[in-house]
């Protein structure tokens, strides 16, 4: 018996179907999404589901960021100009330290 290839929307799916993508993604559809290239070389995202009568292709949008990359973002969380870790910086034990010398007891 040959199943129905079928491609179809995720906003057009019925309930049912849907109940099926949730059973099949339970973390999400995110890592599992596939370009489809048309023979006239459009294209669209798709996830695939299988039933017993028919083999999805279900549209689903993408967003697809085209900002470019900023080179700090290549440098890492801290840039070079960040002063980090100065001579200057004291550390909590530090000034805890420091206070208990102030507040010791002289009586």
């Amino acid at each position: 018996m040959n199943k129905k290839k079928l491609v179809i929307s995720y906003k057009n799916l019925s309930p049912e179907l849907i109940a099926l993508v949730k059973k099949k993604y339970p973390h999400g559809y995110h890592d599992h999404v596939i370009k489809v290239t048309k023979p006239n070389n459009d294209f669209f995202y798709a996830i695939t589901l299988d039933t017993d009568e028919a083999s999805y292709l279900i549209k689903v949008n993408v967003k697809i960021d085209t900002k470019p990359k900023d080179d700090d973002d290549e440098k890492g969380f801290f840039s070079d100009s960040d002063s980090i870790g100065t001579d200057e910086d004291s550390f909590p034990d530090e000034v805890e330290d420091e206070q208990d010398e102030d507040y010791s007891d002289d009586d």
